[in-house]
Parts: structure tokens; sequence; C-alpha cells
């Protein structure tokens, strides 16, 4: 019924394919219940993805970690499910269209270097004014205003005038005289402001016009703007409702803009060019100085894991005594443990609480309907994290459940993956190089034995914003954006046999090394909970890497603060590899 409601309107306005996109108005992984025109129209809930819509056919294109998912929730009668790598969305709708025809879309949905792709396969796009989705979807959600409040000094650690003047010195050595900020991640860092417009993300969802004066055009609902906010945020930040977007842009004429062809709509700069101003392309100023974090936010991000930590710790101990749990009960267990501590806001992402072969699915969510007990002899993979007001965390541990010892395929499996893990965790690397080269370390183990993960092994990490933070990576695909001290990544080798998954993730930051000619850098691990003794198969580790295990574990025990019965099952989680070593126990 969805379908042809939305080729109905493909007919009337000429348009053969239409491009649905996972994304909103401003490119974002966490999108308002209004802009979930992807779920809407196919049923998949998964944060990345693309539908096309053919007068006859439609075909979502997921990556690695939504296979198993998209087949789940996606009618294959009405769907071809297709691996966006393996199968380009571009190439496939050149194909298909052999009889030719234009392409609709909505340019506030896409970059300028995503649509590109299409017009590059031969494809002709038409940059349609109204969304064909929002034209058939008669019930769909009206926007939530939420208050915008601020992020103070002692989370921050530069006021929003150091940063506003930081950003406009970029600007100018570029010869550029404004930027446009379409990330909302990059508006919350520069002004200093957080919210709650999408779940699990402190996102007020603006755009804004920086100048290379620091003056900056804050284009957002002035609902969310409360007089505090509004004093606190000066006079050189003007406030501009959103429906006056375009006649904002107009100021700009004749003007040097600054616009992100791949993390900007291309709407922007389309516009930017009618209203008779030049488009710079150029990466978002914001990017690199958000993801450097200070000394405040570092000894924030630090304090963050400690409580988070905690947290982890009584789960961990409380699992591993209850009875009768399943994957829902367990992951709010989790979040009332979270609850407790200090600054505690929500989580950064909806929990993956997977037992069994739902460990499989590397981005697997919960429902009612599939919800399982966790049961003695699962493997049992905890993927998590919390929104604290001094940072941001995300962590995975993979655990077995009951008392009885793991088959010896699983402890293979998992310290394969460990052994990754420890060597990502624990290199060493020159300065200037880009977290794609240090990939294969953590794929090593596995590679050795023909095994490999479909996901990358690290993203960014925000300070209180989100927890996919750009413009940093560690894999294959990441962008050659070289590491720098202050950044914040995730170290997670995984492995997905299909009867059960593994993962093992720590956030590390990037620290200095000192005592070499050259610029070294490394990495400080902030995350600190135990992993699972009893799924190292110690025989198969170094001494190097039994004496890693070691060193984190005792400084899990040294600094993590649980007492009573949570304090004497992190004693015994914690307790040294080397005995197990010599007795070749487990």
């Amino acid at each position: 019924m969805k379908l042809e409601q939305l080729r109905a309107e493909m007919r009337a306005r000429g348009v053969a394919a239409y491009l649905v996109p996972r994304s909103d108005e401003h490119l974002g992984e966490y999108v308002p219940p209004e802009a979930e025109r992807l779920a809407w129209i196919s049923g998949f809930t998964g944060s990345a993805g693309l539908a096309v819509v053919l007068l006859d056919r439609a075909a979502l294109f997921v990556d690695g970690r939504y296979t198993i998912q998209a087949a789940e929730e996606v009618n294959g009668e009405d769907w071809e499910l297709l691996h966006l790598i393996e199968t380009p969305a571009a190439k496939w709708l050149a194909g298909a269209l052999t009889q030719g025809g234009v392409v609709g879309c909505d340019p506030m949905l896409f970059s300028a270097d995503q649509l590109a792709r299409f017009e590059a396969a031969g494809l002709q796009l038409s940059r349609l004014a109204e969304n064909l989705v929002d034209v058939v979807w008669h019930d769909r959600p009206a926007p939530v205003i939420r208050p915008a409040r601020l992020h103070g000094l002692e989370y921050a650690g530069v006021s929003a005038a150091a940063k506003r003047a930081q950003i406009a010195a970029i600007l100018r050595d570029a010869g550029e005289d404004a930027a446009i900020l379409t990330d909302p991640a990059s508006i919350c860092w520069l002004l200093n402001i957080r919210g709650a417009d999408v779940d699990f993300t402190p996102f007020v969802l603006a755009f804004a016009v920086v100048r290379d004066t620091g003056a900056v055009t804050l284009i957002v609902e002035p609902a969310k703007i409360s007089s505090e906010v509004r004093a606190a945020l000066g006079d050189e930040v003007t406030i501009v409702p959103r429906g006056d977007l375009r006649e904002c842009l107009a100021g700009l004429a004749g003007m040097c803009v600054r616009v992100d062809a791949a993390g900007s709509p291309a709407w922007f700069g389309e516009v930017l060019r009618e209203i008779g101003a030049e488009v710079a392309a150029g990466s978002d100023p914001c990017a690199l100085p958000k993801a450097c974090k200070n000394e405040v936010e570092q000894a924030g991000a630090r304090a963050a894991h400690l409580i988070d930590a905690v947290a982890m710790c009584k789960f961990l101990h409380w699992i591993a005594g209850a009875a009768g749990e399943s994957e829902i009960s367990a992951a709010a267990r989790l979040r009332e443990f979270r609850a407790e501590g200090e600054g505690f806001v929500g989580e950064s992402f909806a929990t993956i609480s997977a037992a069994g072969p739902h460990g499989s699915i590397v981005h697997y969510r919960v429902s009612e309907a599939g919800n399982r007990a966790i049961m003695p002899g699962d493997v049992y993979l905890l993927d998590s994290g919390g929104q604290y007001f001094s940072g941001t965390t995300d962590i995975t541990r993979t655990i077995w459940i009951g008392d009885a010892e793991p088959p010896l395929q699983v402890r293979q499996d998992y310290t394969r993956v460990l052994q990754g893990h420890l060597a990502l965790g624990s290199i060493q690397f020159p300065e200037g190089l880009a977290g794609g080269f240090l990939d294969v370390l953590a794929r090593a183990p596995l590679w050795r034995v023909g095994l490999d993960y479909d996901h990358g092994t690290g993203h960014g990490v925000g300070s209180f914003l989100s927890v996919h933070e750009g413009p940093m990576g560690i894999s294959r695909a990441a962008k050659p954006v070289p590491l720098q001290a202050g950044m914040i990544i995730s170290n997670e080798p995984g492995f997905y046999p299909g009867d059960y998954g593994i993962r093992i993730e720590n956030l590390v930051m990037v620290r200095k090394v000192e005592g070499y000619a050259r610029k070294f850098l490394g990495f400080e691990t902030l995350t600190l909970v135990p992993y699972d003794r009893r799924l190292i198969d110690v025989a198969m580790l170094s001494a190097d890497e039994v004496a890693l295990v070691d060193a984190y574990h005792r400084r899990v025990l040294d600094e993590v603060g649980v007492t009573g019965g949570a304090r004497a099952w992190l004693e015994g989680a914690c307790a040294g590899l080397i005995e197990l070593r010599e007795s070749s126990s487990l």
C-alpha cells in the first residue's frame, strides 16, 4: 500500500525511480520520529541504509551490520535486499533503468558527494522541491520542540567565544568569508549548548552560518532557545527561525562560503550558487577541533568512564548470579545501574543485548517479539554506553553464561578477538598516521586462520555528544585523517560465526609518547571493565599478551570503586592469567 502510494506520486511527476535514505536534513545517524522515512516505507529500522523505489520493483541497500536485521524486518516479496558494498546502489539502478528515466531525490537528504555518485553512473537526477514520502505519509509525527541547555565550562573547558574565534581564524586562513554548519554536533560544540531533539545524543537540531569575524547565525526554532541560553550566547550569535533558512542564505551573495560536500545536504551548495555565492568545498571546520579533546574534556572522559565502570561491574556481578533473565530485562537492569551514577543523562545508543545467535547480528536491537532468554551455555554479547555530563561512553563485553566450561571453539574465537584488541590498544605509532593504517592490527589474529569481520574497528566518540564522531576512524574505509592527541576512538574487533557473536570494545584516547627522537603517539585506555577470563584460552596468548591482560585487570581493580559482593566478584574477575597459564587450567 505504501509503495503504491509513493509510486502514484512518482508517476504524477514523471519520475522513474525515487531515492529514500535513512538520514534526515542533518545527514545524521540518529533522527527524530518525523524523519524516519526509510523505516516508514520499508520497515527497516537500522541506522544506515538506502531504498530505491522504481515503478515495478524496489530495493533496500544495507551494509554488513544490517543484512540479518533487514531480512527479518523487510517484506521480501516487495523488496530486494542488497549489500551496498557488494552492489552499489548507483550501479544497480543504472542497470535497472534499462529504458532510461528520471531519478527523483530530496537534495536536503543527500550530500553533494552522494548525488555525484549517481550522476557518475549516468543517471539523470531530478532534485524535487518536496519529499515524496512526506506527501504520502499522512500520519507523520509532528516535530517536538525541546529546549536547548548550556554546557558549562566545567565540562566544555573552552568558552564558546574562544571556539568561535578559533573557527573564524581557520576560515580567514583559507580565504573564506563563511562556512555552513549542518552537523548538530559541530553546532553544539561550537556554542557550548546541548539538547534533546533525538534519542541517545544530546543534540539541538539546527543549522548555522559562521563568519570569518566569529559571528554566528543560528538557524533554529526560537522556542528552543530560552532567555538564559540567549543571554549566554551573546550578541555575536543571531537567532533565525528555520523557516527563514533560504532568506538567511541570500545574505551570503557574493561571498566565498565553505560547504562540506561530503557531510552537508547538497541543497545548501545548490542554493548558494543560485544566489551568487562562491561555494568552496571543504570539511566542516569544527570537526577536527571538536575531535581533539581539551584537557578538561579529557579529564571528563576519564571521570565518565570510571562512573560507567562501576555500573558495568555491578551489572556483570548481578548477571553472574541471575537466573531467568532475558535480553530485555538484562538491558533494563544495566540502565538502572547506570542511572545510579553521578551525571548520568541517558544511554548513548540503544543497548545491544544479544544472547546466543543474536550476537551475530552486529547491530542487533532486541524487541518484544524477538526477546530471547539468557540461558546457561549462552555466549552473551552486551554493547552499551552512557551519556554523562562529563563524557560519552561505549563498551562491549562478551561473557559466558553459566558454570560449565565454555567450548574450546568459543574460547579460541574469543581469544583471537582479544589478541587483535590487545595489539591495537598497545601499539605506538608515528605522528601523522591515519587510523586506517592500524586496522590490520586488530584483524591479523583472525586473518591468520581465514576469518574476518564485516564492520569497522574504531569510530570516534564525542564529549557528551555523539557516540559516533568523525572525522577519524579505524577501518579500511576510514577517511585519511591523521590521529591526534586528545582524540577518543573505539577499539572493537569482533567475530560472528552465526551461533554466537563476539566483540570486545574499549574506548581509547590518543596520547603523546615521550622518549623518542621522532614524535610518536599511543593510546590511553579509558574503559575499565574486566574481560571474561573464562573465555580466554591462555595457551594461545604470548607472554606479552598475558602481561597486558594482567596489567589491565590490576588497573581495573585499583581504580573501580565497587563494594560488597560486586567487589568480591571484581577481585575474582581480575585474578591474574599467569597462574592459569602455568597450571594450564580452564
